[in-house]
């Protein structure tokens, strides 16, 4: 009997944890955005949209020439993270700035057929769909963290379209993306409904991020904080946010290093404590054909706590391009 008992405990503490495990997410409740626009009552003067793979991607372009440069931004982030260096790379030729999807004021479709349009696989394909879409041949990537990421992934799928990469405190050897044993558990419907929650602690938490990406926070401006902030009013950016983390995946990148034959520029900040500076560090000297520089007093966004550094490394760089 006493048995019997314990064993019925047993199981009752069991249909509870189930419960608990499969019903209890779908009782938190997630609130619908407040104050969200329209992307139309978000953009700029010169903001400019362009229909990629079913997406409508939100970019911005600079100066003219043969040679072009494709800006790719980081995890958080938007083309306004460029906003201190497109001029002066734009006296070396033709810049295309955009929002990566998920970011921005590129279109965050939230129903689609087939692949995702968040996986990096998807990211891969947009970057050579606007090349063919605005008659590119070749370019120079630059990539930021997770930017830098994708214009490697570019460079080992095409690198017939790829002249040059310079790659700026690059998320290679860390934050890669979920691990596969994740993906299952992302993927459910109990996931599905809190992910936006989970997504909205970007903005709860961005302006420390924000600071910890500079090595001196007293830089950032309040014009800075909100550039970073305006993309986070767009309507459904939570949600978006969450499905490209469901879809991110570990890039692979350490086991290829050895296939880049290309020109690569590795750029880091001295203080980078996102991406520790010493996997900057790491990747130059694992790459077969990379330049390295190190800016002093400079956190993980050389290119906008450190413009004129960040173009005299570039200028470097670029000089020694045939």
């Amino acid at each position: 009997m006493k048995k019997k008992r314990v064993s019925r405990i047993v199981g009752i503490i069991l249909i509870v944890l189930v419960l608990v495990v499969t019903i209890g997410p779908f009782l938190v409740p997630v609130p619908p955005l407040e104050n969200t626009k329209n992307i139309d009552q978000l953009t700029d003067p010169d903001s400019q949209f362009i229909e990629l793979n079913g997406i409508n991607v939100h970019y911005k372009t600079w100066g003219q020439g043969e040679s072009t440069f494709i800006l790719l931004h980081g995890f958080g982030a938007s083309l306004f993270s460029w906003r201190e260096v497109t001029e002066p790379l734009s006296t070396f030729g033709t810049v295309i700035a955009y929002d990566r999807p998920a970011f921005g004021l590129t279109e965050r479709p939230l129903e689609w057929a087939g692949e995702s349009p968040y996986s990096p696989q998807a990211q891969t394909n947009l970057v050579i769909a606007l090349m063919d879409e605005l008659d590119i041949e070749k370019a120079i990537l630059v990539g930021n963290s997770a930017g830098g990421t994708v214009a490697m992934q570019v460079a080992l799928l095409h690198p017939e379209r790829v002249q040059a990469i310079i790659l700026v405190d690059a998320a290679v050897f860390a934050g890669g993306g979920a691990p596969a044993w994740s993906t299952p558990i992302l993927k459910t419907p109990q996931m599905d409904h809190l992910g936006p929650l989970i997504a909205r602690q970007l903005q709860a938490q961005g302006t420390e991020f924000l600071k910890t990406a500079f090595h001196d926070p007293s830089k950032i401006t309040p014009d800075i904080f909100e550039g970073y902030q305006k993309p986070l009013q767009a309507k459904n950016w939570d949600k978006a946010l969450w499905q490209l983390t469901v879809a991110s995946q570990e890039s692979g990148l350490v086991e290829r290093l050895s296939e880049f034959a290309m020109p690569i520029l590795v750029i880091t900040g001295d203080d980078d404590r996102i991406v520790p500076t010493e996997q900057s560090l790491r990747l130059a000297d694992e790459l077969p054909n990379a330049m390295l520089s190190v800016i002093p007093q400079s956190g993980h966004l050389p290119h906008e706590e450190s413009p004129i550094e960040f173009m005299q490394a570039v200028t470097k760089f670029l000089s020694t391009l045939k």
